[in-house]
Parts: C-alpha cells; sequence; structure tokens
C-alpha cells in the first residue's frame, strides 16, 4: 500500500535535512578557517637561527677535545664513531666510508748544538706538559724522510726565492748547511723545503712566531692532495695502490728531512750565529729578540729524525636529508675531524658547528620541513696529512658530484678569534651578503654581523678560494664546485700546537660561544636557502666583475710586453652579458607563479646552467706540472711568491724562467688562451646552448 506524506510532514523534513546541511557546512568551514597555513620556508629559516644554544655548542667540543686524535689512531676512530651516534641519535641517515691510506708518524727525534768550546746543548722538542702519556704526538713533520745531518746553522728567513738572494748578496754559504727558517712568507711547508733541497741545504728546522713561545706548530710537507698510494682514485680497501718507492709517490715526498721547533728553540740557535748581519727588513719583522746574524755557525748542529709511513684507516661519516622534490641534487656541507693533537680551534670548533647545524636541522624536520634538494653533512678525516678523506671521497663520487652537487660549504677553524671571514667563488657575493644581514654579531650587541663585518672592513671583503689550505680545495680545484670556506678569526697563536684545547677556547677564543653561534647560523642558513629556493640563488655578474678586476692587474703586470689580453676581455664580456640574461629569466621564472609541469621543467633546467657554469673553468688537462688541479681561475700556483693569486695557469707561466723571452712569452699567451676558452666554457655553460 502506498502511503503518501502530508505537505506538513514534508515541510519539517526539509527544513531539518537543510538546517543539518547548513550546519555541517558551517563546521566544516569554521574549521578550515581556523586550520594553520602551512609553514613557509621562512619560518624554518627563523626556527633555525632561533634554536641555537651556546652551551650545547660547548658542550659537543668539550667531548671531542678530551683527547687528542690524530688520524689513523685509535682515539680518532672514537671521535668519529661519537660523531656517527649524534647523527643516528637525530634519526638522520647515517653512513660511514672508510678508505685505506698511508700515513706519516714520528718514532725519533733529536736536535743537539756542538759549541766551539766543546759544550754540547739537547734542544726540548717537545711542549712542556705534554708527554706521550697524554697522547699527544711529539711535534714532527709527516711524510718527512728519515735521516741525519750536521752542519753549521744558517738563517734563511721565509725560505723564499729572494732570500736566498739576499743570502748571497751577503756573501752568506747556505750549501751544507741546516736551514733555520720561520714560517710565512707565502709558502707550504712543501715548498720551503723543496726549496731548500735544490740550494743544497742538508735539512730544515722551521718555527712559527706566536705568542706561545714554547708551542710548536706540526704539519705536513708532502705536495699535493689525497693518498699518495692512490693518485687520481679513491683510495678503498683492497683498491689498487701504487708502491711506496713508485717514482709517482716518491715525487710527493721532500728529499731532505725537516722538523718543527719552539720560537724558544730557535732563539737559542739564531742567538748563537755570527756571520754577516741580517737585512734590516728581516731583523725589524721579527717578534723576539736574537743576534741579527745570518751565519752560518760558527756552531754545529746535530739533527736526526726517524719516522714510518704506514698504512691505516680513515673514517668519512656522513648524515643525508634527503630532497623532497630534487633529491638528486646535493648542497654539502663538510668538516674535518682529525687534528694535531686537541683540536679544540682546529677543527673541532667546526665540528661542534656541524653537530650543531645536524640538531638544528632535525628539530626543523620534526615541525615538517624537508628541503627541496638533499642535503648532506660532511665529517672528513685525515685532512691534516694532505685533505686525505675529502680527496679520496671527492675522486669516488667524481662523476655524481659533478653531475649532481649544488654546492660544498666547508668550515674549518670556525672560531680563531674576532672577525668574520667568509671565502667563496664569486656567484655567492649576494647571497652570503644577505645571510649576514640575518644573523646577530656576537660581538656587538644589537648589531647584526653584517654591520660589523662592512665596518671593520670599509665594505664588503670576501676573499677567493685560490689556496690549498682544506676540503674545499678538491670539490673546487679538481670537480668545479661552486664552494664556500668560512673562519671566525684569524691567525691564532695555538695553531696545530698542544695548546690548542678546550681551556684556550673558553679563556682565549669564544669564553661565551657567541661566535660558535654565529658561525653555525651562516653555515646553516646557507645551506638551507642553497637547499630550499625554487631557483638557485646563484650571480655571475660579481664573477664576471672579480674576473675584469683580475684582468686589469694582470695588464698592470705585463705592461710593455706584447701579450695579448683580448682572449681573456672578450670571455668576461661573454660571460657578463650570460650572466645578465639569466638574472633577468630567474627573476621572471620567480613571478610566475605556476606550478605545472612545464614551469617546474624550466626552472630546472635554469638551476642545472647556474650549477654546471663552475664547471666550465675547468681544464681536462690541469695545470702544467700539477695535472691534478683542473680549475683555470682558482687553484694553486707553482711558486707562492707569485704575485697572482688567479688565473694560476698564467701565474705559473710568469714565474717559469726557462727558455727565451720570445719562449715565455709565447707561454704565457698560450695559458691566457687556455683560460679564456675556460672562461668561454662558464659562459656557455650559463647559457645552456650548443654552439652552431
Amino acid at each position: 500500500m502506498l502511503h503518501l506524506c502530508s505537505p506538513l510532514h514534508f515541510s519539517i523534513k526539509t527544513l531539518s535535512f537543510f538546517f543539518i546541511f547548513f550546519i555541517l557546512a558551517f563546521f566544516f568551514t569554521t574549521l578550515h578557517h581556523h586550520q594553520k597555513p602551512p609553514l613557509t620556508s621562512l619560518f624554518y629559516f627563523d626556527t633555525f637561527l632561533s634554536s641555537a644554544t651556546n652551551s650545547t655548542i660547548s658542550t659537543y667540543l668539550r667531548h671531542l677535545t678530551l683527547h687528542p686524535h690524530l688520524a689513523g689512531t685509535t682515539p680518532s676512530l672514537h671521535t668519529a664513531l661519537y660523531v656517527k651516534s649524534h647523527f643516528q641519535s637525530l634519526n638522520l641517515q647515517t653512513h660511514v666510508t672508510n678508505y685505506s691510506v698511508l700515513l706519516s708518524y714520528p718514532l725519533f727525534s733529536s736536535v743537539t748544538l756542538h759549541f766551539p768550546n766543546g759544550s754540547i746543548l739537547s734542544l726540548t722538542l717537545s711542549e712542556p706538559g705534554f708527554s706521550s702519556s697524554t697522547g699527544v704526538v711529539t711535534p714532527y713533520h709527516a711524510y718527512s724522510p728519515s735521516g741525519s745531518a750536521y752542519g753549521n746553522p744558517c738563517f734563511l728567513n721565509y725560505g723564499r726565492e729572494k732570500d736566498y738572494i739576499a743570502l748571497s748578496a751577503h756573501g752568506v754559504k747556505f750549501k751544507g748547511c741546516v736551514g733555520i727558517v720561520r714560517r710565512g712568507g707565502g709558502l707550504s711547508r712543501n715548498e720551503v723545503v723543496e726549496k731548500a733541497a735544490a740550494r743544497g741545504v742538508k735539512a730544515v728546522l722551521m718555527f712559527t712566531e706566536g705568542e706561545f713561545k714554547q708551542g710548536v706548530e706540526r704539519g705536513t710537507v708532502m705536495s699535493g692532495l689525497g693518498d699518495p698510494l692512490s693518485p687520481g682514485w679513491g683510495g678503498v680497501e683492497n683498491g689498487e695502490k701504487l708502491r711506496i718507492d713508485d717514482p709517482l709517490v716518491m715525487q710527493r715526498f721532500p728529499s731532505i728531512h725537516s722538523l718543527p721547533i719552539s720560537i724558544r728553540s730557535a732563539e737559542i740557535i739564531l742567538k748563537s750565529l755570527e756571520g754577516p748581519e741580517m737585512p734590516y727588513e728581516w731583523r725589524k719583522s721579527m717578534r723576539y729578540s736574537n743576534s741579527g746574524r745570518l751565519g752560518p755557525g760558527p756552531i754545529m748542529l746535530n739533527f736526526t729524525y726517524q719516522g714510518e709511513k704506514k698504512m691505516a684507516t680513515v673514517h668519512n661519516v656522513f648524515a643525508v636529508i634527503r630532497g623532497s622534490q630534487e633529491p638528486d641534487r646535493f648542497v654539502l656541507l663538510g668538516n674535518h675531524r682529525d687534528a694535531w693533537t686537541y683540536g679544540a680551534v682546529d677543527p673541532n670548533s667546526g665540528t661542534a658547528a656541524l653537530l650543531d647545524i645536524a640538531r638544528r636541522y632535525a628539530l626543523l624536520m620534526r615541525l615538517g620541513w624537508n628541503p627541496r634538494r638533499t642535503i648532506i653533512l660532511c665529517s672528513w678525516d685525515a685532512e691534516e696529512f694532505g685533505m686525505i678523506g675529502s680527496t679520496e671521497w671527492v675522486e669516488q663520487n667524481l662523476v655524481n658530484l659533478g653531475s649532481k652537487s649544488v654546492a660544498y660549504l666547508n668550515v674549518d677553524c670556525a672560531v680563531q678569534g674576532p672577525g668574520f671571514f667568509p671565502s667563496t667563488t664569486p656567484q655567492f657575493d649576494n647571497l652570503l651578503t644577505e645571510i649576514t644581514k640575518k644573523v646577530n654579531d656576537p660581538d656587538s650587541e644589537g648589531t647584526t654581523l653584517y654591520e660589523r663585518w662592512t665596518t671593520a672592513n670599509r665594505g664588503i671583503k670576501i676573499q677567493r678560494l685560490s689556496g690549498v689550505d682544506s676540503d674545499f680545495a678538491s670539490f673546487l680545484h679538481h670537480a668545479g664546485v661552486p664552494s664556500v670556506d668560512l673562519y671566525y678569526g684569524r691567525d691564532f697563536p695555538v695553531y696545530h700546537t698542544a695548546f690548542d684545547s678546550y681551556n684556550w677556547m673558553v679563556n682565549f677564543g669564544d669564553p661565551l660561544f657567541q661566535r660558535h653561534v654565529a658561525v653555525t647560523g651562516v653555515w646553516g642558513l646557507l645551506a638551507l636557502y642553497l637547499a630550499e629556493d625554487p631557483i638557485l640563488p646563484f650571480n655571475y655578474l660579481p664573477y664576471a666583475a672579480e674576473l675584469q678586476d683580475y684582468t686589469r692587474i694582470l695588464s698592470k703586470l705585463l705592461e710593455g710586453s706584447n701579450i695579448s689580453l683580448r682572449p681573456i676581455t672578450a670571455a668576461i664580456q661573454e660571460l657578463a652579458a650570460a650572466a645578465k640574461e639569466t638574472l633577468e629569466e630567474a627573476k621572471k621564472l620567480k613571478e610566475d607563479e605556476a606550478t605545472d609541469e612545464h614551469t617546474a621543467l624550466k626552472r630546472r633546467i635554469l638551476n642545472d646552467r647556474l650549477m654546471f657554469a663552475e664547471r666550465g673553468f675547468l681544464d681536462a688537462e690541469g695545470l702544467q706540472g700539477r695535472p691534478w688541479f683542473k680549475h683555470m681561475v682558482y687553484g694553486p700556483r707553482n711558486d707562492g711568491e707569485s704575485e697572482l693569486d688567479f688565473f694560476p695557469g698564467i701565474a705559473n707561466a710568469i714565474s717559469r724562467s726557462s727558455g727565451s723571452g720570445g719562449e715565455q712569452n709565447a707561454a704565457i699567451q698560450h695559458e691566457i688562451w687556455r683560460t679564456a676558452r675556460a672562461i668561454q666554457r662558464a659562459a656557455h655553460a650559463l647559457k645552456g646552448e650548443l654552439i652552431t
């Protein structure tokens, strides 16, 4: 039987339905409007800065410096395990990569002074209060050959070419002597020893001027980077190794032995010298009293060093934060762990900063953050022996680094004292400047780092990366990865000595750990911007401007010659035009809020061009005499006394004195063409077009 509803009954049911619908609609609309909006990158950046704690960084540094941790030793392994455990405790994807490499350790050393009256004095070579029982290694030069030398001491100043010329002009016969050299003058330890060997000096004793007269600066005298037994490839366990007597290996080591000594020991020797007076410029620049004489003699030095080169396992530790949208693009932050002694400044102020960045990134992840691109935190081993840990990894991963790495951001001695000292490849200049405006200055309340930094330098002052003095070298000079190196303070007095301890840091370097916080802020923010910005924040106009400045300096140096710089100037103009076009393209893409696949692809293509432009500066043949170094704008010079700290191929050609003037000019012109072609390659990479 069919029942029909009355009109009244139908109206009540209909009204009830609409009332319930209205209530539900109102509820969901209200809920939608009161939901928190998606967290922005700016929120995460602010949270990263605000989550800094001085005490946390201090705690990390205290733990890292409890014991000396020379690479290849058990305490060094414990430090690697500490970093690994820290990353794992933050639930970060953690990896350890091991390499089997040749390291160098001391066995025995002695220096005795034999005076004309027959008396003998043995110099104290270890630092007071630091015996072998403390775990502090005896001061030595890694990879110095073993041997003995007996001869008159002679003061060689910095051991530069012009120092030997001055000695000869004063009638000093340095051949056969034991050279006393002070560190500095732009030369590496290896260059000092090799220059001495080339002039017939039997052995070298090296001292560093500073406030701690009893401190002794350890260091390596090996040339080049990486494991000497696996030149050009990663020294993996059970992989190919050259024999230690292979000529390619032996050429990495000096031919005469050397040893570091303290200022106090150097004073004893120098005060005993006779012979011609020191040049006024030398004597004036020395920080302590001495006889003011050059030698040789009349005392004799008996110098013995015995060391061993042996295989050791070194450990690189990584934490990976996988990118959500571009997981195949890598932003790398790196710092080495190994130290000659306790390493509070060098390198563990940087390691403590890296651990704190890991902690803060993990906090952001708990709040829902995931970077657009992959971030890799890298803790390197055996840097002190010649950037071995990072170099082996770069050589092993060269193809992927060349095709996928956005940038490498290095911090070594994060805090040495006051003052901000950044070094970068120039496409970072604008980004770095903007980031310093967001970080508080550690030494001036209510002031940004930017304000203090620019006031101290009367403007922006950013150094470049031609030196081979930290782990950025393999990334930039060999793989062509845009790079940054950050320091707070410079030239600290306990460098590579047993006094580089936690106590020195809390008493002198950074008592409140505010400088650590500042460096960590800049370092971590750089990585966040590079990992998050839809379009990479690279600007190549400063690069072109820098190259123009270099060309003006080079022009003055070559003034009066028949050498033409037109190839370089034309290439720079091409790079500047490409940089300007790229900026305009980036601006349009930033303004385009479209999220379709086509727009995303255009951003990806532009980012690749911005990323690969630095690779253009590489030359496949590398620098003459040092083919492993391939960057034609920044890289080591064969002669540390060169007036140029850029265009290394050109600088090396200028410093070579062999051949006639015409032959030398032809060699310089060839290097100018090679450099110009490298700049053109960078311009073409930035344009992203084939030359047809």
